[in-house]
């Protein structure tokens, strides 16, 4: 039978989430990547100031890559906690989920480029 919903598990399930995101960013070197061009994003969205539909495009493209970048590093721990043998199996899961994630940065960065190159077109006189 589920628990109630109570103010005190709720704050123990952010705080779980919060802890997997901080040791995520602390040892994950793409998280990193994700992050500051994530900051990046978010600055030229204010820099070239962004149309409201824009911004949900961008912060939905920014959430997508960086869940998933999560959920690889769960993938690739649970890999590692369930065999540390060299496996074909295992090698197949990482690679493949981390191909997810690639998929999404390269689908996220030509989101960036459609909102943003416009801009930079018009800023420099092109357009």
């Amino acid at each position: 039978m589920k628990k109630a919903l109570s103010i005190k598990r709720l704050h123990k399930s952010f705080g779980y989430a919060f802890t997997g995101f901080k040791k995520s960013f602390k040892e994950e070197a793409n998280m990193k990547i994700h992050i500051l061009i994530a900051c990046l994003v978010i600055i030229c969205g204010f820099i070239f100031n962004v149309s409201y539909l824009e911004w949900i495009v961008l912060l939905f493209a920014i959430g997508i890559v960086i869940g998933a970048e999560l959920l690889n590093t769960a993938i690739e721990n649970l890999v590692d906690l369930v065999t540390t043998e060299r496996n074909e199996q295992a090698a197949l899961i990482k690679d493949v989920s981390a191909s997810f994630v690639m998929i999404l940065a390269i689908m996220s960065a030509i989101i960036g480029l459609i909102i943003f190159i416009p801009k930079l077109l018009v800023v420099l006189g092109v357009l």
